[in-house]
């Protein structure tokens, strides 16, 4: 199957109960099919959650919903062992972390201890489990929802930890017939389901096959200079690390899979470099206090940077 029919499918099927995000399905398809991580930020009541679950459900999927709180233990999330009086002796209970899609709602919610039990499963794609390792499911992604405004009882994640999600996606409000078709589907009460309309098997290999997209040398050293531009920016703290330059070089390939070609083009690295750069850079406080976001700085560099011919 070529990658303009799967993600057609899969957006008209995600369809039937999201109205509109277009483009969030997109970045989310892009991700899963880098094997890469995603943040969802967004206010609440935009529909994150129900984004993850349709998408994982479409997609045939195992899906896990964890709720982070700052009194959950790292036990919870990843599992514990625990006595068998039948047998008599210890047994692992896997946690939820144990599905292909998994939904850390609100990870920001979460102490640093608990944060940094996803670090080995995001990177490794395995857990220990007293003292055991155990592999994850393939494939694996992890989709972290935070809500931008709230600032009490939340913890800031590490650049380490940003560093680790490959996309982050602004979830924003819906535009006005979006709103307003939303509205007219509850009015009716027409609720439909999303279908699973592909397996896992069939999810392996669009994987492999986005895999094999062919990259120029000159698309590499594009991405190079663009990455590299950020790290030396007088207004930058932190600039994109060397991941990130491997992250948008997995996923520009993942795009022009899901565009039907099977070579990246420039505007596929224009497309994603805000979405796979931003949330790693570091503004100094001095520019962000007038309003300069990261964002800001990707487009200017972007622009800025000579396009391969």
């Amino acid at each position: 199957m070529r990658g303009d029919e799967f993600f057609e499918k899969l957006k008209k099927e995600v369809g039937k109960v999201i109205v509109g995000k277009e483009d969030v399905i997109e970045l989310l398809t892009v991700a899963m099919l880098s094997n890469g991580h995603v943040i969802l930020e967004g206010v609440p009541g935009v529909a994150k959650t129900t984004i993850a679950k349709s998408f994982a459900k479409a997609i045939g999927l195992s899906f896990a919903r964890i709720q982070l709180t700052p009194d959950m233990m790292p036990a919870d999330i990843v599992g514990s062992s625990y006595f068998d009086m039948k047998s008599s002796e210890f047994k692992i209970r896997k946690g939820p972390i144990f599905a292909n899609v998994v939904l850390a709602d609100e990870i920001n919610r979460a102490m640093p201890k608990t944060q940094s039990a996803l670090l080995e499963a995001m990177q490794e794609r395995q857990v220990t489990i007293e003292g055991t390792t155990f592999k994850l499911p393939e494939p694996f992604i992890v989709i972290a929802t935070m809500n931008p405004i709230e600032h009490e009882s939340v913890y800031r994640l590490p650049e380490a930890q940003l560093d680790r999600f490959m996309v982050k996606i602004d979830v924003e409000y819906p535009e006005r017939d979006e709103e307003i078709e939303m509205l007219e589907r509850k009015s009716r009460n027409y609720f439909n389901d999303v279908e699973t309309i592909f397996d896992k098997e069939e999810v392996l290999e669009m994987m492999k096959n986005a895999a094999s997209v062919k990259v120029s040398r000159k698309i590499l050293e594009y991405i190079r200079e663009i990455a590299f531009k950020t790290r030396i920016d007088e207004r930058v703290l932190l600039g994109a690390s060397p991941r990130a330059s491997e992250h948008l070089l997995f996923a520009s390939k993942s795009l022009a899979f899901l565009k039907g070609r099977d070579y990246v083009i420039p505007d596929d690295v224009k497309a994603l470099s805000v979405p796979v750069l931003a949330h790693r850079i570091k503004i100094k406080p001095e520019y962000e206090i007038d309003g300069f976001k990261a964002k800001d700085l990707v487009k200017e560099v972007v622009n800025e940077t000579e396009v391969p011919k």
